[in-house]
């Protein structure tokens, strides 16, 4: 299994954030995580990528325990926060090579060079290549976001609200992305949306007031 979560568990003071939540993930899945907002989808994901310790509860990623190694966990995940942090200062391929740095990606050869185009082109950065940060609208931010979580080629994609707040065309583009990188890694997308669900996935885990509530195919769920 790419990702298993077993009865995880978050409390803020007395309150459940996530309460006794288990579901597994294969390769080539892309599942789709939904919810309302404040059912706990953020704080799970937070805990998946090892960003947030769970109060109890067992999470392994590629057979990575995230709670005994949480770096080498991290270098199989790509992570999309819903919040994108970005260096709004920073030109978009310099961000990029910032990231490379994170990951130790070998620059041998011109690999980072190479690493950094592929992203480019394969988000459709292309042509705002050149700017700032600050200068993009969301939707290419959301985009250098993703093309972050996306250039240390990870095994598994975790995607907070990936295509909130865009313009319809710009959802589409985006949705494209996800489809094609689930050929060959393992996805979990949140959303609140059930047609972004139907659009992108076979398969759908709902979760409510921090407890698990549905995990099944999307035709069973209709």
């Amino acid at each position: 299994m790419s990702i298993e979560v077993k009865n995880l568990l978050k409390k803020y003071g007395e309150q459940k954030a996530v309460n006794n939540v288990s579901f597994s993930l294969s390769k080539g899945e892309i599942v789709g995580f939904l919810g309302p907002n404040g059912a706990g989808k953020s704080t799970t994901m937070k805990m998946i990528t090892g960003y947030l310790k769970p109060d109890d509860g067992e999470i392994k990623v590629c057979n990575i325990d995230v709670d005994k190694d949480v770096m080498k966990a991290k270098t199989k995940i790509g992570y999309l926060p819903e919040s994108n942090p970005l260096y709004y200062d920073m030109y978009v391929k310099e961000y990029l090579q910032f990231i490379a740095g994170v990951h130790q990606i070998n620059p041998a050869s011109g690999g980072t060079k190479q690493s950094i185009q592929n992203v480019i082109e394969l988000t459709g950065l292309t042509v705002e290549s050149k700017k700032k940060i600050g200068q993009l609208s969301k939707g290419y931010k959301q985009r250098v976001g993703l093309a972050a979580a996306l250039l240390h080629e990870p095994e598994v994609l975790i995607l907070d609200e990936p295509t909130s707040g865009l313009y319809p065309n710009q959802i589409i583009e985006i949705r494209n992305v996800i489809k094609e990188q689930g050929k060959n890694k393992t996805v979990l997308f949140s959303t609140h949306i059930l047609q972004e669900v139907q659009a992108i996935c076979d398969r759908v885990i709902i979760i409510n007031k921090g407890e698990l509530v549905a995990d099944s195919s999307v035709e069973q769920l209709k």
